[in-house]
């Protein structure tokens, strides 16, 4: 089935192209499929393949900083446009053909790069590829560097220290609890850790911890108290609040980012009995206070509408009124 196919390459020339590729790829020993032969200068590449239709094949060399229709592999400086070629016999029992290439003996030195071999059946250059059979691969070649390697020291535990502002709060270390600060954590593996450290009333704080090998990590967290809100409606409305003697807002109003504890709470507006009250304020929560303002004025003030006195009697009023005012002038 492969000499059978191998010839069929005669009358296809695509086919034979592909042939000419894989024997490269698949006979070159530094070669893989996609990335072409890897290797360094001076390192010796070897090449085979097949070529049912010659006796010969014909090899040229294009890439960095050599001439576009190629070189010969074995010398540099032999253009393949006047014939220099590196001409390899065909194996007259099973067509092969092999050749190592010694890319440190090639009259020259070639720069780091991608190269392309040509494998042709005749003497035909880049240029002149029409009516031959061919097939390529790619090569990459480096420069060989001097590296050296230590041995990989053993990692030794370290530990880690937790302190906290106030203290006794509760540590936790990459998501398990360890108990409360202040907190040394011993036969710590090397590495990155997050410590979260919490307290009743206060804002918790996360921090990230680094232990190195043999040595002691410490994360010191200032915990600050937590807030509370305070919410404050007045009747009337529009009444100064004051906390602890200093100006708050003007009642609808509320209050937030406040210490937890005790505190003076005092509601003033004209016209109105002032208000003066404790409040506690819980750390998280929002405390709501409802005032009523009463007025400091002894009479009672006069409605706007008195029920029962209607537009007729105002005007009966005002006729007796009148009605007096001209009688006392009269008797005057």
């Amino acid at each position: 089935m492969i000499i059978d196919l191998i010839y069929m390459s005669c009358f296809h020339k695509p086919v034979m192209m592909v042939l000419f590729l894989l024997a490269c790829l698949l006979l070159a020993g530094s070669a893989s499929a996609g990335m072409g032969i890897q290797a360094y200068s001076g390192d010796t590449i070897p090449l085979s393949g097949y070529s049912p239709t010659s006796n010969s094949v014909y090899l040229f060399l294009t890439g960095p900083n050599l001439p576009s229709n190629g070189v010969a592999l074995n010398d540099m400086t032999k253009l393949a446009e006047d014939g220099g070629f590196t001409v390899v016999q065909v194996n007259g029992e099973d067509d092969s053909w092999s050749y190592n290439w010694h890319t440190n003996n090639i009259n020259g030195r070639l720069d780091d790069g991608t190269y392309t071999i040509w494998v042709v059946n005749g003497p035909n250059d880049r240029a002149h590829l029409q009516n031959a059979e061919y097939g390529t691969i790619s090569v990459t070649l480096g420069r060989p560097s001097i590296s050296i390697s230590t041995p990989a020291t053993q990692a030794v535990p370290g530990s880690l220290l937790v302190i906290s502002e106030p203290a006794d709060a509760s540590v936790v270390v990459n998501g398990v609890y360890k108990g409360k600060s202040p907190l040394t954590l011993n036969s710590i593996d090397p590495g990155t850790y997050t410590v979260n450290v919490s307290k009743f009333g206060f804002t918790p704080v996360t921090a990230t911890a680094v232990i190195r090998s043999g040595e002691q990590g410490e994360v010191t967290a200032v915990l600050a108290p937590e807030r509370g809100t305070l919410v404050i409606n007045t009747t009337p409305a529009g009444a100064n609040v004051s906390l602890d003697g200093t100006l708050a807002g003007i009642s609808p109003v509320t209050i937030t980012n406040i210490l937890p504890g005790n505190l003076t709470v005092e509601i003033a507006k004209d016209g109105y009995v002032p208000v003066r009250q404790q409040v506690m304020i819980t750390a998280g929560t929002t405390s709501p206070l409802e005032v009523t303002l009463s007025s400091s004025s002894p009479l009672p003030a006069f409605p706007l509408k008195t029920p029962g006195l209607t537009a007729g009697a105002l005007l009966s009023l005002c006729a007796a009124a009148a009605s007096i005012g001209y009688f006392r002038s009269r008797s005057r």
